[in-house]
């Protein structure tokens, strides 16, 4: 079985199941685990994000996608010679990573036969069954089985630490300018950590919002955390959004109950590490409850250094 993932937690569920030597290709954006980083990478995108601020990735996107219908291109002649048996990709968010629908045109130009696997999952139920599908399509259901018991006993043992505890209301923020709040399974996974999620729908898109309708909210625990950034760009990206952040959630940041995460490993991707991410969310909603965990790397509290309009 040789194996194209062309996102990044595709990539991750094969490693996680202990398939990462069939994985034969990778998408661009794919930045763990490190031993599948030598792989060679069918994707790019078709603009350089580098050094881009929020608000001129948004304008980007939105011209790729009206001039190309994607953000994304496939390098066709690589594709070809991997000679892939399973493709993943993903139908969630032609934004986010590559899209099925290239997926499938790139794959219906091969000599060879290539299924193409679409994960996508809505909701914390729907990532443990895209582990499951990939599994099967692998013939690795008895790792699976494994694989999914140690995170499903995780997110139980969360809940558990969690219940009867008083729920803290949360404002998450997925983007910045314009902003975002969450959707899909983000709104979940605060749920199981013990939170009240104010903005953002289980199971729906992650949609765009007003800084005037957020201003009414002020949550007691604000979490900032841009889609596809680190922690460190999370940081600049609130920095530079400061005055609004703070005119939001004057509480949160007031109490030091605002933080600045890593989203794109623990929250962004349908992958594995979401429990990693319902970890993270419980240690900063409850920190009585979850007094060993160690967050640093994945979130840390944000106080406003550098106010603007942003």
């Amino acid at each position: 079985m040789r194996i194209v993932s062309l996102l990044a937690s595709g990539t991750e569920i094969v490693c996680g199941l202990g398939l990462g030597k069939q994985l034969v290709g990778i998408s661009h954006e794919c930045d763990f685990p490190p031993e599948a980083l030598d792989k060679p990478r069918v994707s790019r995108p078709r603009f350089n994000p580098d050094g881009m601020a929020s608000a001129e990735i948004d304008g980007s996107v939105r011209a790729a996608m009206a001039q190309y219908g994607s953000v994304y291109e496939l390098d066709a002649a690589l594709l070809k010679d991997l000679r892939p048996d399973l493709v993943l990709s993903q139908a969630v968010c032609d934004v986010c990573a590559v899209p099925t629908s290239l997926a499938q045109e790139g794959v219906a130009a091969l000599d060879g036969a290539a299924t193409v696997l679409s994960l996508d999952a809505h909701d914390v139920g729907g990532v443990l069954t895209t582990i499951e599908r990939v599994a099967a399509a692998a013939g690795a259901g008895e790792r699976a089985e494994r694989y999914l018991a140690s995170l499903t006993a995780r997110i139980s043992a969360v809940a558990a630490f969690t219940a009867g505890a008083r729920r803290p209301t949360v404002l998450a923020v997925e983007w910045l300018a314009p902003p975002f709040v969450p959707g899909h399974w983000t709104p979940e996974m605060i749920e199981i950590a013990g939170g009240e999620c104010l903005r953002g729908e289980t199971g729906r898109p992650s949609r765009e919002v007003t800084w005037e309708e957020l201003r009414k909210l002020d949550p007691e625990v604000l979490l900032i955390m841009p889609c596809g950034y680190g922690l460190e760009q999370a940081r600049v990206d609130a920095d530079h959004a400061a005055e609004r952040l703070t005119a939001v959630a004057p509480a949160a940041v007031e109490t030091g109950r605002a933080f600045v995460l890593d989203g794109s490993s623990y929250f962004n991707r349908s992958g594995p590490r979401i429990v990693d991410g319902i970890e993270i969310l419980a240690t900063l909603l409850h920190p009585e409850r979850f007094p060993d965990y160690d967050v640093s790397g994945c979130a840390e509290t944000w106080r406003p250094t550098a106010p603007s309009n942003g």
